[in-house]
C-alpha cells in the first residue's frame, strides 16, 4: 500500500485541512495563553444576538470544537473531496464547498430562528400566567438538559408556596438566563460543507463500494448517502435541543444537490 503524501493531495482539499489544523491550534493558544475564546468570535451566531457578526457565515467553517470534531470532518473531506476536486478541477470544488458550506448555515440559522421564536412564545405566556407547572413545562420543552438543576434549586420550593413573588422573579430570572445561554451558543465546524462533498461523491459515484466502520460491511454510496441524509433529518426533528447541527448538515446536502443540478443544466457554464 503506498503511502498518503501531502503532494499527493489536490490544492484546495490540502489548504482547506492545513487552515482547519491551523485554527483549530489557534483556538487553543488563544484560549490557554490569553483567555480568548475563539469561536465566540467567529463561530457562528444567531443573528439577533449581540455576538453576531455577517462574516461568521463564513468564518464558522473554519473553527471546531475539538480534536475529535476535526479529526472526522478534514478525514470525510480528505477520503471525497480529494475524488471530487480531481474530476471537477480546484475551482469548481472550491466553490462547491463554499456554497454548501453557506446554504448549511443559512438552512441552520432558519431553524434555529424558528426554535428561537417558539421559545420567546413560551416565556412570555409563562410570564403572563407565572405558575411552577408553566414554569416546569417551558423548561421541559425548551431546556430539559436543565431541569434537574433547576428542580432543585426552584421548582421544588415553589411547587410548596406557587404563589411566592420570590420564586416568581426567580423563575423569570432563570427564563431569561437561558434565553440569554442559548441564543449566544456559537455554532462551528465545517460538517455542513463536508456533508455536501459526501452527496456530491454519492451523486456522481453512486455504484461505488463503500467501507463502513461500525459495523464493517460494505455499501454503496447511493445507499450511504441516503441513509445518512434519512438519519440526519430524523435526528434534526426528534432531537432539536442537541449539541449537533443536524440542519446543518442537510442544508449542505441540499444547496449541493441544487448546485449540481444547475451545473448538469448549464454544461456550458463548466468551470
Amino acid at each position: 500500500m503506498n503511502n498518503i503524501r501531502l503532494s499527493d493531495i489536490p490544492p484546495v482539499v490540502k489548504n482547506l485541512i492545513i487552515i482547519n489544523v491551523i485554527m483549530l491550534l489557534a483556538t487553543w493558544v488563544l484560549s490557554n495563553v490569553m483567555g480568548v475564546q475563539l469561536s465566540q468570535y467567529l463561530g457562528l451566531h444567531y443573528f439577533k444576538s449581540d455576538l453576531f457578526q455577517p462574516y461568521q457565515f463564513v468564518t464558522h467553517m473554519f473553527m471546531h470544537g475539538g480534536l475529535m470534531h476535526l479529526f472526522f470532518n478534514m478525514f470525510a473531506l480528505w477520503m471525497f473531496g480529494r475524488v471530487l476536486e480531481t474530476v471537477w478541477g480546484s475551482k469548481r470544488f472550491f466553490i462547491y464547498f463554499i456554497v454548501t458550506g453557506l446554504g448549511a448555515a443559512v438552512l441552520h440559522t432558519f431553524v434555529i430562528h424558528l426554535q428561537m421564536a417558539s421559545v420567546l412564545k413560551d416565556i412570555t405566556a409563562f410570564s403572563n400566567t407565572p405558575s411552577p407547572e408553566a414554569f416546569a413545562l417551558l423548561i421541559k420543552e425548551h431546556f430539559p438538559e436543565y431541569y434537574t438543576q433547576i428542580y432543585s434549586k426552584l421548582l421544588d420550593g415553589w411547587y410548596s408556596n406557587p404563589g411566592s413573588t420570590q420564586y416568581i422573579a426567580m423563575a423569570q430570572q432563570y427564563a431569561n438566563e437561558l434565553l440569554s445561554f442559548k441564543m449566544n451558543i456559537p455554532t462551528v465546524g465545517a460538517s455542513g460543507a463536508v456533508f455536501g462533498v459526501l452527496l456530491a461523491f454519492g451523486m456522481l459515484f453512486p455504484n461505488t463500494q463503500l467501507m463502513l466502520l461500525f459495523p464493517p460491511i460494505p455499501i454503496k454510496a447511493k445507499y450511504f448517502v441516503i441513509f445518512y441524509g434519512a438519519l440526519e433529518l430524523w435526528l434534526g426533528l426528534t432531537r432539536p435541543g442537541s449539541n449537533i447541527a443536524h440542519f446543518a448538515h442537510l442544508g449542505g446536502m441540499l444547496f449541493g444537490f441544487i448546485l449540481i443540478k444547475i451545473w448538469n443544466y448549464k454544461r456550458t457554464n463548466f468551470y
